[in-house]
């Protein structure tokens, strides 16, 4: 293993030493503190690197890790059943061990495709600086939390994890998540994979998760400050029949970064293996990524175009191709130019040529470039999820979309693609009114979509329409079999809540995106960001809520 050795006081090395033992998430002990260029990049421009990763420079955070970290990584704690309120049954699946409670947000979750029953969701959680994984064995009924927090291999130090992700593998038998691993003060840029072979009950010790990609150096014999990975985002290939069945894909989003935090480009990456654990011995450190650029670097760039691009969603289809929709979204702005679409035919190793998703006049962005909408203080982007149908023999693609903004707020649309992307139908309105297809009022957004076993597409989103002021959340889903968005919407909620009130400080932050896995028609497993229960700053409070099956 690569080892990083830097030389400084001793007494400063001690205290750090110390720091470490207890599992701090302050600096390492072999380095001097200084400004990373990523910190520079939020600090000086409104969009760009994602929010999960901006929310770690909030205040709020800061003094809670300083009062509270840690939250005892490892240490299992256990939920609850909740009781049944009106049509649905919403469970709080977290369990915290700090006091006061803290928020969790940006949702993931998969379940076990050979016991339905046991089921694996992940979150930010912003104390323990890691992951909280959720595990359930009972459709949903109770979970079992766990915080985890990464190391970075090249120095052993705890760094900052977030934005989660997760998959089941059939092939395996086994449970992947996928995180961040970074530093406030320092230039450590990791992306990590863990596993679980027994149905989510333990994790990969953080000391041999398995490095995706990292910006060490070895010319350097030092991490390279110019170089950012962000949103990362899992995708399995399941199918017994493909060439290249039991495959895990990792997309992630590259920033190269100037000096003064300008980013002039940041192109869509993917990772690829076959073997997550060669060996067999749950240490991971040894798996072998494949690593393509689905868009090129383009050096010198302007950070604006074909050279910024987010919001990358893999998806592997009936026939072992790798989909890959993403969003040309500017590198130092939230500003989102095209949906944009590449397929792989040859398991990752090169793409087909770019196809734009959106029609004219029929998708348009928030014009508001730090992606807030009207009276919710959070930042909210675009969200885009996709999934593929088999008995379809359909893509399905939905995404918040602000064209008719002036008259029903920003709304969930969706479109479908009945030959591997080649062309896109016309966008629908998923987030509409009763029977008809006209626009619901108010906002909708952070849509997830997911396709069942029998082929049902399932999507789920936040919605204000039932306030009157535009602000409180609910979770509204809706379910089809063909390919229309026209059945009606419904609301999974028991409860509404506030999103001004459930981060550190009223410049709320409730996460990028939600999660959804759906079993069956009447079965599904949505996991989404819920603050109902949060006394509102200093501290706030979302936990992740789902509605058990």
């Amino acid at each position: 293993m690569r080892r990083v050795v830097r030389i400084s006081l001793v007494l400063v090395v001690l205290a750090s030493m110390v720091m470490v033992a207890i599992g701090s998430q302050a600096a390492p002990r072999n380095q001097h503190r200084y400004t990373p260029r990523w910190v520079r990049h939020v600090r000086n421009y409104p969009g760009g690197i994602s929010n999960g990763v901006r929310a770690y420079l909030t205040e709020g955070v800061r003094q809670a890790q300083v009062r509270y970290a840690p939250a005892h990584p490892g240490r299992i704690y256990k939920s609850g059943h909740r009781p049944a309120m009106g049509n649905f049954k919403n469970v709080d699946m977290t369990t915290e061990p700090t006091i006061p409670k803290m928020p969790q947000n940006e949702t993931a979750v998969a379940f076990n495709t050979a016991s339905p029953k046991t089921a694996v969701a992940a979150s930010n959680d912003y104390v323990n600086g890691g992951l909280a994984i959720y595990t359930t064995h009972d459709f949903g009924k109770s979970w079992n939390t766990v915080f985890l927090s990464p190391r970075v291999p090249e120095t052993g130090d705890f760094c900052t994890g977030g934005d989660p992700t997760v998959v089941y593998s059939a092939r395996d038998n086994t449970f992947y998540a996928a995180q961040l691993c970074f530093m406030r003060f320092h230039a450590e840029s990791e992306i990590q994979v863990i596993q679980s072979t027994d149905n989510g009950d333990h994790w990969t010790g953080a000391r041999f998760s398995s490095q995706v990609v990292t910006n060490f150096d070895d010319d350097l014999g030092d991490f390279d400050p110019s170089l950012f990975f962000d949103k990362e985002l899992l995708a399995i290939d399941n199918n017994p029949s493909s060439a290249f069945y039991g495959r895990l894909y990792i997309t992630y989003i590259k920033f190269h970064i100037q000096p003064d935090g300008f980013s002039d480009y940041c192109p869509v990456q993917l990772a690829y293996t076959d073997d997550v654990d060669p060996n067999n011995d749950t240490d991971l450190q040894d798996t072998l990524w494949s690593h393509t650029s689905v868009v090129p670097d383009n050096p010198g760039g302007n950070g604006e175009g074909d050279t910024a691009n987010q919001w990358a969603v893999p998806v592997v289809d009936d026939q072992g191709g790798l989909d890959i929709s993403y969003a040309s979204e500017d590198c130092n702005t939230s500003f989102d130019r095209a949906l944009l679409f590449k397929r792989s035919t040859d398991g990752g190793a090169s793409f087909g040529s770019q196809v734009q998703i959106d029609k004219p006049e029929q998708w348009a962005d928030n014009p508001n470039l730090g992606d807030v909408l009207p009276n919710k203080n959070a930042r909210i982007p675009l969200s885009p999820s996709m999934d593929y149908s088999p008995s379809l023999g359909a893509l399905v693609y939905v995404v918040q979309n602000n064209v008719n903004s002036a008259s029903s707020g920003a709304d969930i649309t969706g479109t479908f693609s009945t030959d591997y992307g080649a062309t896109w139908q016309d966008m629908q309105n998923v987030s509409h009114v009763g029977s008809s297809t006209s626009a619901a009022p108010g906002d909708q957004f952070f849509p997830w979509v997911s396709v069942d076993e029998d082929g049902g597409i399932h999507v789920i989103w936040f919605d204000n329409r039932n306030d009157p002021g535009n602000t409180l959340i609910e979770t509204w889903e809706l379910i089809t079999n063909s390919l229309s968005f026209a059945p009606a919407n419904f609301d999974i909620s028991t409860a509404s809540w506030n999103p001004n009130n459930a981060f550190f400080s009223s410049g709320s932050f409730i996460g990028d995106y939600n999660g959804l896995d759906a079993v069956s028609e009447n079965r599904d497993y949505p996991v989404w960001t819920d603050g109902r229960n949060s006394p509102g700053p200093p501290f706030g409070e979302a936990d992740i809520f789902t509605v058990p099956h």
